[in-house]
């Protein structure tokens, strides 16, 4: 690994600013903090998932089983490269700057370049009142909630609160859990809210997502200018540019230049990398929260958000991010003099070089109303964190969102795939199977364990928190779950068809054998989704869904299933 790290605690390498404050010292628990990956070693198993995910389920039982043992792949790369660089780092602090620093706005130029900030002073004075005002009233109706997300087995609750909302229909997937989008008013789209106010809070979240797509379009064609004005001037010294001056880039530069041609090429890319889809709302009040995990490898201080790369993107897309703490702490002089590092009052974003010692980390503060961009490929090659000031913080984290299998027309469009093979018999309420042929039989089991686990079961296990906002999600749900009682139902078929005498022994050996995996996943999931339910969930919600899915009668069934396939073998 690169670099070299002195062995003490408040010394950075040579060369990098003394760094000596407001730190906590190393400790267990800062070990367990936080999370570190080789950036190529992300972005590889990244690939890797998605195009396995559209090649389709020829080398495993099924999509969930062969992105799960991808995502564990992942998450064990994460811990181990983890592990590594505590070790390289020893016992000393990693350098990292701030404003106060001398060298701060030359390490933002050339190694977070892509890292643009807009003050609130930039940002429309209506726009700022309608988006706070949304923010109060998800709080007051209670829309935000605390994700209970999935690692290595091992369920965990977010220490910040959360509600996405987004494009009708849309769905986003991190760690492991799916979140479904509260629809904001698109044209076109009949939505009924709870009240007035959801629609008034929904619709200004909606604006701002345009006004940050328009600023991300701005920012993308002004760091293309940069980087050709950079090449033609190669070997001229640029002087070093003050802080406000940073801020800002190069505004002036796109709009001296108006005459420039963009090509339609360049302009469907720009498109696709910030049209969001959805944001993802944020909400922590440090003062609440009775521990806070403490930064490992810098000594940042507090954190409400460890570090991390955000999931399932449109690769390459833009991040945009507003932030609005509900006010600026009050710090007297003599207490901000002897502040060197962050001030821990103040909240801020902070960024690496993923798996990299060399480059000293940078953090960002963020005052009320800000707004900071993620352009082009930084959440690939960088992490990010979210440090903790001292007054409670909202944010919106606008995504273009991979949503290739996250939509509802998605789901249905593969319930339709699956349902074609079912058929009515035409003298009879009767229902028979068009066809016993190994693939299609495949592809309807895997299809079947997708609605069920990466869906119904998703959605029912958040319990009736979208109804604080609509009621928009529960008719296609409940449209989601007739279609997989007749995915159950040809379950019973192929085993029915299996057991008849007419089913040549041959035939029988290749549909057991491509069918039996499918039935072993499904049971397993569902042993593991029962826990889950009764581990975290109230007991009226447990109560609910064990009665809704019937669960402890599918379960009965499944494992006599199972049972006599694994018999059938056995002979």
């Amino acid at each position: 690994m690169p670099g070299t790290v002195v062995p003490h605690p408040r010394r950075g390498r040579q060369g990098a600013p003394e760094k000596t404050t407001g730190r906590q010292p190393r400790s267990g628990h800062g070990r367990q903090c936080g999370g570190c990956a080789h950036a190529r070693c992300w972005v590889h198993v990244r690939r890797r998932q998605q195009h396995e995910a559209e090649r389709g389920g020829e080398r495993a039982t099924s999509e969930g089983t062969r992105l799960g043992f991808l995502e564990s792949c992942w998450y064990t790369l994460q811990f181990l490269n983890k592990q590594k660089l505590l070790e390289e780092i020893g016992e000393s602090w990693l350098p990292y700057l701030t404003p106060r620093d001398a060298e701060f706005h030359q390490l933002w130029k050339t190694k977070y370049s892509k890292l643009i900030l807009r003050t609130s002073d930039t940002v429309p004075k209506g726009l700022h009142q309608v988006v706070q005002d949304a923010f109060l009233t998800l709080q007051k109706h209670g829309c935000l909630f605390q994700d209970l997300i999935r690692i290595k087995g091992k369920d965990f609750f977010t220490p910040v609160s959360r509600i996405l909302i987004g494009n009708p229909g849309c769905t986003y997937k991190y760690l492991n859990t799916r979140l479904f989008t509260v629809p904001w008013p698109v044209e076109g789209s009949k939505i009924k809210y709870c009240n007035p106010e959801m629609f008034d809070a929904c619709n200004a979240l909606m604006k701002l997502n345009d006004y940050l797509h328009n600023e991300a379009v701005q920012a993308l064609k002004e760091q293309s200018l940069s980087e050709t004005k950079e090449t033609k001037d190669a070997g001229v010294t640029n002087k070093e540019q003050d802080f406000s001056t940073c801020v800002e880039g190069e505004r002036t530069i796109l709009e001296d230049q108006s005459s420039s041609y963009v090509p339609r090429t360049d302009c469907i890319n720009l498109k696709n990398k910030t049209s969001y889809n959805l944001t993802l709302l944020n909400y922590m009040d440090p003062l609440q929260m009775l521990y806070l995990k403490q930064e490992p490898y810098f000594g940042m201080g507090n954190m409400a958000v460890s570090w991390h790369h955000d999931e399932n993107l449109v690769e390459s897309s833009t991040v945009a991010v507003y932030s609005y703490s509900c006010k600026d702490p009050v710090i007297n002089r003599n207490q901000q003099e002897d502040l060197r590092g962050r001030d821990p009052a103040v909240w801020h974003v902070g960024l690496k070089v993923a798996w990299d010692i060399k480059t000293p980390g940078l953090a960002l503060p963020l005052h009320p109303g800000d707004c900071y961009f993620m352009l082009d490929d930084l959440n690939m090659t960088h992490q990010h964190c979210v440090l903790a000031g001292w007054p409670p913080r909202f944010s919106s984290t606008h995504r273009v969102a991979e949503c290739s299998r996250g939509t509802l027309e998605y789901i249905f469009r593969q319930c339709e795939t699956a349902l074609q093979n079912l058929q009515a018999e035409s003298e009879s309420v009767a229902l028979s199977l068009k066809s016993l042929e190994v693939t299609i039989v495949k592809e309807v089991e895997g299809i079947h364990n997708e609605v069920e686990f990466e869906w119904l079961r998703q959605f029912w296990f958040q319990g009736k928190r979208y109804r604080k906002c609509t009621d928009w999600w529960f008719e296609p749900m409940a449209k989601l779950e007739e279609f997989w009682k007749k995915m159950e139902i040809m379950t019973s078929l192929v085993l029915s068809e299996v057991g008849k005498e007419e089913c040549t022994m041959e035939q029988r050996n290749e549909i057991v054998s491509c069918f039996l995996p499918f039935l072993t996943e499904r049971q397993e999931l569902r042993k593991e989704w029962t826990a889950r339910l009764l581990d975290h969930c109230q007991p009226e919600i447990q109560l609910c869904l064990l009665l809704k899915e019937g669960l402890r009668l599918k379960s009965r069934h499944l494992c006599k299933d199972l049972k006599l396939l694994e018999e059938y073998f056995a002979c």
